[in-house]
């Protein structure tokens, strides 16, 4: 009887809870380099900081408007979660073989998409198609700063650990 190929291969079990902590904590990682290039970017536009996560933040919760001075704290909590979240599905790519660079724009896209439901839900946000063009280049600049960052650590950690398909490991880190 012949062996499934790729039954050789060992792998470690790794369980769900495990690969959302560590999607989390990629995301907070991701998010920390998507601050720092915003920094970077207002630094020499002039853009003023986003207080965007912070209102969201403040519909989700039902808690009255606040003006953005008062409203730190919950830009920076708002901030982080929009960037854990999401991130523990590409953790989940990662661990299912879904790795790289097209992974990593496709990823993007989530993210944007995650942003975009929760800030045009509660009514905070627009549309980004009636952004000003050179503000939705920033944006996909910065989200896909934070999609690679998330994608290169969890695509480090889950290298494609489950066999997938033909019983091979998918990941370019094997």
């Amino acid at each position: 009887m012949a062996d499934k190929p790729g039954a050789h291969r060992s792998y470690s079990f790794t369980t769900l809870g495990t690969t959302m902590l560590y999607g989390a904590a990629a995301g907070v990682v991701g998010v920390t380099v998507l601050t720092v290039t915003n920094k970077i970017e207002q630094f020499f536009s002039g853009r003023p900081d986003s207080y965007v996560p912070a209102h969201t933040l403040e519909r989700l919760l039902g808690l009255p408007d606040r003006p953005d001075s008062e409203r730190w704290a919950f830009n920076q909590i708002e901030h982080y979660v929009q960037g854990a979240v999401p991130a523990m599905f590409r953790a989940l790519m990662s661990l299912y073989g879904i790795t790289g660079p097209l992974a990593n724009f496709s990823f993007s896209l989530l993210r944007q998409g995650f942003d975009q439901v929760l800030e045009n839900w509660t009514g905070v946000g627009a549309p980004p198609w009636t952004w000003p063009v050179y503000e939705q280049w920033i944006d996909l600049f910065h989200k896909t700063c934070y999609a690679f960052t998330v994608g290169y650590l969890t695509d480090m950690w889950f290298p494609g650990v489950w066999p997938v398909g033909d019983g091979n490991r998918r990941g370019y880190f094997d």
